[in-house]
């Protein structure tokens, strides 16, 4: 049997091409302390946190919707907090293993590709400066929390990044950490979803249906999935 290949792929980013999900949660136990009293558990970072937007997680934490002007205050002082952890920690601020190559092979190959994450525009701007981002993607194509985008499971934001890649979600494949991201990806009609292994276990996804694939990291990414264009760019 023929194995499908997909035109494009789309990538969340925080726990994805960056493994900083426990500086989100450091930065989220932190912060959640100064809002209700009591840091973030395990369990509620997995259910309320990963993939939502800022909103719906301080929504969760004081128990009420609360106004634009409260939801920019707490996500600016939360999300300085978290830059602050990234900046001072030389080592670790780096894409993924096997990203970087991975990257290259898709622009190489004039394979589309772009990233959808519900980052909101400092952080992502930090990124774009902070790992180069522009080397390997078009940033105007970058799918981010602008306000406006309804958070992870909702499928709005990979439905936009398709949309952004000029193909249907049929023709993409997306790759997730968050649960939330697959249940998005899930409805928003993407044709293959595959989840890495950053923070939580291989055996964790097994049991949820919409992943179709699991990679530990980018060098365990199957690029005959891919669909390569016939007329290539030059390295980069």
């Amino acid at each position: 049997m023929t194995q499908k290949t997909y035109k494009g792929i789309i990538f969340d980013f925080n726990g994805t091409l960056f493994w900083d999900s426990k500086k989100h949660l450091e930065a989220w136990r932190e912060y959640s302390k100064k809002l209700r009293g009591t840091p973030f558990t395990d369990e509620e970072m997995r259910n309320y946190m990963f993939g939502r937007t800022n909103e719906d997680i301080i929504k969760y934490l004081i128990g009420k919707q609360p106004d634009k002007e409260l939801v920019k205050k707490c996500q600016d002082e939360k999300e300085a907090i978290y830059r602050e952890m990234c900046a001072n920690d030389k080592e670790n601020f780096k894409l993924a293993k096997g990203a970087v190559e991975f990257l290259d092979y898709l622009c190489e190959n004039k394979i589309p590709h772009t990233i959808a994450t519900m980052s909101e525009g400092v952080n992502v701007n930090f990124f774009i400066k902070g790992f180069g981002l522009d080397r390997w993607f078009d940033v105007e194509k970058i799918v981010y929390d602008d306000g406006k985008i309804k958070g992870k499971p909702e499928p709005d934001i990979y439905i936009l990044a398709a949309q952004k890649l000029g193909l249907s979600p049929a023709d993409c494949i997306v790759v997730e950490d968050a649960l939330s991201g697959i249940e998005a990806a899930k409805r928003a009609g993407i044709g293959k979803i595959i989840a890495i292994e950053s923070m939580e276990t291989r055996e964790l996804y097994e049991t949820v249906p919409a992943v179709t694939g699991i990679i530990s990291d980018f060098d365990d990414f199957d690029k005959n999935l891919l669909q390569i264009q016939t007329e290539k760019v030059s390295s980069l």
